[in-house]
């Protein structure tokens, strides 16, 4: 059974959909969208955003390549601050966070 939830306050549509009722191609796109396998007792929430919902004002060129060059010092000075990990660390760092937020995520090996 799917369930359509409409808000027409910004003109989105979310669907959401039991996974026990997906067909065998729905759930293996799924499961390949999220990183993950997912159990039959799962939903699974489907929605589109208008670009213009989730999109800024468009910027200028030039404020576009200062924007960048301001990410690009921000991420520099955080990377050079980070102290070095194994990539077995990195893995369960970025697992546990994943855990953290999503507490049914499983990782996949």
């Amino acid at each position: 059974m799917c369930q359509t939830i409409c808000d027409n306050s910004t003109k989105e549509t979310g669907m959401l959909h039991h996974v026990k009722d997906l067909s065998p191609e729905q759930r293996r796109t799924v499961e390949n969208l999220l990183g993950r396998p997912v159990a039959d007792d799962e939903s699974v929430s489907v929605k589109s955003i208008r670009p213009a919902a989730i999109l800024p004002p468009q910027l200028s060129p030039e404020e576009c390549v200062e924007a960048l060059e301001k990410l690009r010092t921000y991420f520099a000075k955080v990377d050079s601050q980070r102290r070095s990990v194994s990539d077995e660390e990195e893995e369960e760092i970025i697992n546990e966070a994943l855990r953290s937020t999503r507490p049914n995520y499983r990782p996949v090996h």
